[in-house]
């Protein structure tokens, strides 16, 4: 069976999402498997997945958590298949013989809100996901930009201020203090999900956690705004789900410490398309790769 549709794969830490998506963006079918025990897991999840729907996508898109070399395709996402990087898009292109597009979900996440999302038509945006890391997805000029080496956008190596500190050897000053780990360690909470919910039942440390962390992602996105001067910046991941209580107040305070003249003309929004961001970028990526 011949599809004029692209193949998406969004390989998560805990979870593997994979699509099919058409031209117009629109999830036809989506299945979410869990994540894979190790690198030829992956493959095989997969595989295995075309094959028991006799399939034949015109191309496939995959997003990683990590780094992809954009000259061999090789992958590291230590998350998954530990700390060596691995020739993703090699043994996928032998395996099902199908034009392979592969990048971070960094990148994933800013190209799907750029095509179908807030960001749609936008050529200067800034994705930022935060989760239980920070994760920076940069378009410029409408195009995504990667670094030499596939690290361009790890911002949650960023400093907010402070002396450093022993833990940001492991993932960074942004992320340490601002990620969701960070909330939940602030209130005492098992998870920035009930970090959310006490704040909303009226719990006040909750409350104050969330201030406390809203004003680091403040202070990290009034950096990116300067430096990148975007027409936005989509705030996405995990945390966002309490974006009722902080979206206002990080607004307010990256504007105020940003340079003047970007603040003017920046919006600062929520993404549009959710968990399906990274899936609907993958599936961007995939159609890139066949229309050229």
């Amino acid at each position: 069976m011949s599809l004029n549709q692209v193949l998406a794969v969004d390989f998560g830490g805990t979870k593997t999402a994979i699509a099919l998506v058409d031209q117009a963006g629109r999830i036809t079918q989506k299945q979410k498997l869990p994540a894979a025990a190790d690198f030829t897991g992956s493959i095989e999840q997969i595989a295995n997945w075309l094959a028991g729907e006799r399939l034949a996508p015109v191309a496939v898109g995959i997003i990683v958590p990590g780094i992809v070399d954009p000259a061999t395709g090789n992958a590291w996402a230590p998350n998954l298949w530990g700390r060596e990087f691995c020739p993703l898009r090699a043994i996928l292109q032998q395996r099902l013989n199908l034009p392979i597009a592969i990048g971070n979900d960094r990148t994933g996440s800013v190209l799907g809100e750029q095509w179908l999302g807030v960001a749609r038509g936008l050529r200067h945006v800034v994705f930022v996901a935060v989760g239980t890391g920070i994760g920076v997805g940069i378009l410029a000029d409408g195009r995504a930009l990667e670094g030499a080496h596939g690290i361009a956008g790890a911002a949650g190596w960023m400093l907010v201020g402070g002396p450093w500190k022993p833990e940001y050897a492991a993932c960074g000053g942004w992320e340490s203090e601002a990620a969701g780990p960070a909330l939940a360690r602030r209130a005492g909470m098992p998870s920035a999900e009930a970090v959310a919910a006490a704040a909303r039942a009226g719990n006040s440390e909750a409350v104050e956690a969330l201030r406390q962390t809203a004003d680091y992602l403040a202070a990290g996105i009034a950096g990116l705004i300067a430096l990148l001067d975007p027409e936005m910046v989509v705030l996405g991941g995990g945390v966002m789900q309490a974006s009722d209580i902080v979206l206002e107040r990080i607004r307010r305070e990256a504007l105020c410490w940003t340079q003047p003249v970007a603040a003017r003309h920046v919006r600062i929004e929520k993404t549009a398309l959710g968990e399906d961001a990274g899936l609907v970028g993958a599936a961007r990526l995939g159609w890139l790769l066949e229309q050229h």
